[in-house]
């Protein structure tokens, strides 16, 4: 009997079993169905051919650079972030060799650390940045300086040439010329030679620099409940950490550290190398800033701009030229009329004076007057009779 009920037991649970089996694989074969209703309804119309279509589409969301950014803006040598709820300033510190340091250097230091840290009353983080020296810019300042020597040099080669050749110098004046021009080359030579090693020196990618910085915070919650705006926060913030950063670089002046405040562009080769740290190394912050790399494009002049640009200098240089042509017009003129009054100066002269005798007839007699009249006019038909003579002669001259 106990083994009849156990059989029917065993019986029952396969039976319900297999109900479960055929209850799932209604499910199945119906859910199966219903997609396949599904992708017919999604068949294109017309005389084409039944293709099902599979929509796949890919969704983008964009999203500006600043939200990846833990800044907002730089501001008033500040560092602007989460939306204006919190403020930073950095001073950069200068360091120091403390393992060539003597005992009492050492003590000194440490002690003045201490009292550093005593007089903390905010938070503050330090940063280290490590960089690759960029030595472009010193090397174009030597070569403009190396530039200058050079020019003063050919001066002095030239002055000393020249000196030899007029032979108006003593020995001793000479060798005082010589000696500096000698001075002179000797200094263009170790310019040169400190451009070529200092452009050797620039090939070494391994030569680092570090630079260590103190991250002084502050933020408007500090102000409590308050109604000011956001620039007066920000006001109240500057206030604020300006304090904080000047204490912090007079107790670093104990320490034999010095420190200053980063302004806003230091601020922004700060951030700027820490985030293109590779680029940075080819590629610096000026560079960047003279490629216009915040441009996000440029717009050229309007046609009708550089045509009226170009019409104004047209009708400039034309009216120079003309003014330049009218002008040398002006002094011919002036020449033949001096040149005119020059041949006529002997008529003028008896003319002038024939003027005279007549105004002053009544005061010399009229008869006297008269007189002097008759012989200029005798002198004046004389003289022209004389150049006609002599332009006669000069004609037969030239013909002969």
């Amino acid at each position: 009997m106990d083994s009849i009920k156990l059989l029917t037991i065993i019986l029952m649970i396969i039976l319900g079993i297999m109900f479960m089996l055929l209850v799932i694989l209604g499910i199945v074969f119906a859910t199966s169905k219903m997609k396949e209703e599904g992708t017919k309804t999604e068949t294109k119309s017309g005389n084409e051919k039944d293709v099902p279509k599979t929509k796949r589409f890919k969704e983008y969301r964009t999203g500006s650079v600043m939200d990846f950014m833990e800044f907002d803006t730089i501001i008033d040598n500040m560092i602007s972030q989460k939306n204006g709820n919190r403020y930073i300033m950095v001073v950069e510190c200068q360091g120091i060799n403390y393992d060539l340091m003597s005992e009492v250097e050492k003590n000194s230091v440490e002690e003045g650390f201490i009292q550093f840290l005593n007089t903390i009353r905010h938070p503050i983080q330090i940063y280290t940045q490590t960089r690759t020296i960029n030595l472009d810019n010193s090397i174009q300042t030597y070569k403009e300086k190396v530039k200058e020597i050079e020019t003063e040099l050919q001066k002095q080669e030239m002055q000393y040439n020249q000196m030899v050749k007029s032979e108006n110098y003593t020995k001793e004046q000479l060798d005082v010329v010589y000696f500096e021009l000698t001075k002179q080359k000797n200094l263009y030579e170790y310019g040169k030679d400190i451009i070529y090693s200092t452009e050797k020196m620039s090939l070494n990618k391994n030569v680092l620099n570090q630079k260590y910085y103190i991250i002084i915070p502050y933020f408007v919650e500090e102000l409590g409940e308050n109604s000011f705006d956001k620039e007066e926060q920000r006001n109240l913030a500057f206030s604020e950490l300006y304090t904080r950063a000047q204490s912090v670089v007079r107790t670093l002046g104990v320490c034999g550290v010095n420190g200053k405040i980063l302004n806003s562009n230091e601020l922004v080769e700060l951030l700027y190398v820490a985030y293109n740290r590779d680029e940075a190394e080819v590629y610096s912050l000026d560079k960047a800033l003279k490629a216009g790399y915040d441009e996000l494009y440029s717009t050229a002049p309007d046609v009708v701009d550089k045509q009226m640009k170009t019409l104004d200098k047209q009708i400039e240089d034309e009216a120079l030229e003309l003014a330049k042509t009218k002008v040398a017009e002006a002094k011919t003129e002036k020449q033949k009329a001096l040149q005119e009054k020059r041949n006529k100066k002997r008529d003028l002269i008896g003319e002038l004076a024939q003027l005279i005798i007549e105004e002053n007839s009544s005061i010399i007699g009229e008869d006297v007057a008269q007189d002097a009249i008759d012989k200029l006019q005798t002198n004046d038909k004389e003289g022209k009779d004389n150049v006609k003579e002599k332009q006669k002669r000069t004609r037969k001259t030239k013909t002969a």
